[in-house]
């Protein structure tokens, strides 16, 4: 089996919600949650934050959790990511959103499992999605959709609706004519892939849509998508908190 390990990047500054990952739900922090719903994996060998944030770094270090200081200028999470793990012994390397708190070791085994199998030994990176089931979320820009191909490997990736539904004549009418899909934002990579990944230049699509994963697929990376059933709320607003809080009061996670 290849050594697998978890990495979750945790910023303080943002410019919507400062301090994100230690905000407050139901007594632990949210990082606190990624954490713990992290180490749930049944294929993970260890969990890490990557944070250049002391009050994070301390936070994860006084509920027992594996925790790395990066420079603060490292631009995006996946570049903390490959700092991080620079010198950890890691076959497949795991980034997890630190927003995410509602992510689930199952989601998570689901989007490491193609590396597993002989067949799909030509996988660069792997990643997640659900079927959109609601007009809403369909043509929100915030929700990134994807399209892929017969053996599931990522065509595109946008905030538009993908693909266009040239016969709709209203917006309802789009999901009755077709299929759509929104991306969750985990990635699992091979610890080449990753290195590569970082090492290439911002790519043109990568701008103008704000998504780092269109830099993989114009430089001809192979990223798979797993079909799940389950979905995830990200964190960006502190409004967003009490969603979760909903959604983990339903489940009698409060109790934990």
């Amino acid at each position: 089996m290849p050594r697998i390990i978890g990495v979750i990047p945790a910023r303080y500054a943002s410019s919507r919600f400062p301090g994100k990952p230690l905000a407050d739900i139901l007594g632990k922090p949210m990082i606190r949650w990624v954490y713990e719903n992290a180490m749930s994996s049944k294929l993970i060998n260890d969990v890490y934050v990557a944070t250049d944030d002391e009050r994070i770094f301390n936070t994860v270090k006084n509920f027992g959790g594996n925790v790395i200081m990066t420079p603060s200028e490292i631009p995006t999470g996946t570049d903390r990511i490959a700092y991080a793990v620079r010198n950890i012994d890691a076959d497949i390397i795991v980034n997890i959103q630190g927003d995410e708190p509602l992510i689930s070791g199952d989601m998570i085994d689901s989007a490491i499992e193609p590396f597993l199998k002989e067949e799909d030994n030509d996988i660069d990176i792997s990643t997640l999605a659900v079927k959109i089931t609601d007009v809403e979320t369909l043509f929100n820009p915030n929700v990134v959709k994807v399209v892929f191909d017969k053996k599931n490997f990522a065509l595109y990736f946008s905030r538009s609706p993908i693909p266009f539904c040239r016969d709709a004549q209203r917006r309802d009418e789009w999901l009755k004519l077709g299929v759509y899909y929104k991306h969750i934002g985990i990635y699992v990579y091979k610890r080449n892939s990753l290195f590569k990944f970082v090492n290439l230049k911002t790519s043109k699509l990568e701008e103008l849509e704000k998504l780092e994963q269109l830099r993989a697929i114009e430089n001809g990376m192979r990223i798979k998508v797993v079909i799940t059933d389950k979905d995830t709320i990200g964190v960006d607003t502190s409004s967003d908190i009490e969603n979760v809080v909903s959604i983990l009061k339903q489940k009698n996670e409060f109790l934990k």
